[in-house]
């Protein structure tokens, strides 16, 4: 078994269509949906960590390219740089996922990667620059 995150891109044509239903029944992928969102266009964007047979990933990529949806899969990681970080709270504040969270009760940040779905929010946030994407 094999697992990989990956963003998925689809159009307004696909928004309605039960393509994640099919990858895990007909594809056998065990999905975990980490971010998700459609505009007003209703053009989509998902972000999801895939478990599967590496057989079972290709043919659930050539069904989601035949169905018009593009895949970019997550080459990046966050750091967290613990020696910049000032702990002034600002990338636990916007963070969606609680990767970086406050720990109580010394107040102090901590950071799980194993939560992080690189939304990249912190890296904006944070005004020491402990916060790091890495390819």
């Amino acid at each position: 078994m094999m697992q990989k995150k990956i963003v998925l891109f689809f159009p307004s044509t696909v928004v309605e269509q039960p393509f994640i239903y099919h990858l895990i029944k007909d594809y056998r992928w065990m999905v975990n949906l980490l971010k998700a969102a459609i505009n007003p266009r209703k053009e989509g964007r998902m972000v999801l960590e895939v478990t599967c047979t590496e057989e079972d990933y290709q043919r659930g990529v050539e069904y989601l390219q035949s169905s018009g949806v593009s895949i970019t899969h997550l080459e990046q990681e966050i750091v967290w740089v613990e020696e910049r970080c000032t702990q002034c709270g600002a990338c636990a504040v916007i963070c969606p996922t609680k990767a970086l969270a406050v720990e109580r009760p010394s107040m102090r940040i901590t950071f799980d990667d194993s939560k992080c779905i690189v939304c990249e929010h912190c890296l904006k946030a944070c005004p020491a620059r402990a916060v790091e994407a890495r390819f």
